[in-house]
């Protein structure tokens, strides 16, 4: 007995290491203007994302816009040539750049439609990206936005976002802040991190 509970300990220490360590990527830039009950206001300066537009429920959306987007920033590009960067990052010599993972992952949701988005390093440009190979895939600069945001934890399922999303939307309308369009998903953690690691984000923009 005392064996199995020492093998489930390190299992789960082994876990969380992988999964603080995976997660240690560039993320997105913001100021915190304000903390409220239960969320708080950013400023996001502009910024560059390559995006994709996937139809379907949340989870396989979710999963399908992920592999379009890390296509690109895994060597799906036009470049012939490797360059090195801040980890993580994968160098593919045959099948062109490689760009660093960020955080988070977009999600926004518009009837069937999902825009799955990640940001791209601070160090490049629209004129230093490279071109995506796959048509499915667009880079975008988003201009600067004041963003209200909630944080959660554990799995990122639909559930969980349509609860956290009421949530917040709440808590704003109950502090008179205008919203502005629909809410989105931020997902900040690889795919295998432990649950009690994941953070998890509901952002909408405010006036």
């Amino acid at each position: 007995m005392e064996l199995s509970l020492i093998i489930v300990v390190l299992v789960l220490i082994a876990w969380s290491l992988i999964g603080y360590f995976s997660s240690r990527v560039e993320q997105t830039e913001y100021s915190t203007l304000k903390k409220a009950e239960g969320y708080e206001i950013r400023k996001y300066p502009a910024h560059i994302v390559a995006e994709t537009i996937v139809s379907g429920p949340y989870r396989e959306a979710l999963s399908q816009g992920f592999r379009i987007v890390a296509g690109y920033i895994f060597g799906g590009n036009t470049k012939k040539e490797s360059i090195s960067m801040t980890a993580p990052v994968t160098q593919q010599t045959s099948r062109g750049q490689s760009i660093a993972m960020t955080a988070p992952v977009i999600a926004s949701i518009d009837g069937e439609s999902h825009t799955i988005a990640f940001g791209m390093p601070r160090s490049h440009t629209l004129a230093t990206l490279p071109t995506p190979t796959d048509s499915r895939v667009s880079i975008v600069e988003v201009p600067a936005k004041k963003m209200a945001a909630k944080r959660f934890t554990m799995w990122r399922t639909g559930v969980g976002f349509q609860s956290k999303k009421q949530e917040l939307l709440s808590a704003l309308e109950k502090d008179k802040i205008t919203v502005i369009g629909e809410p989105q998903y931020a997902g900040y953690n690889a795919p295998w991190t432990p649950p009690w690691m994941m953070r998890n984000e509901v952002l909408v923009e405010i006036l």
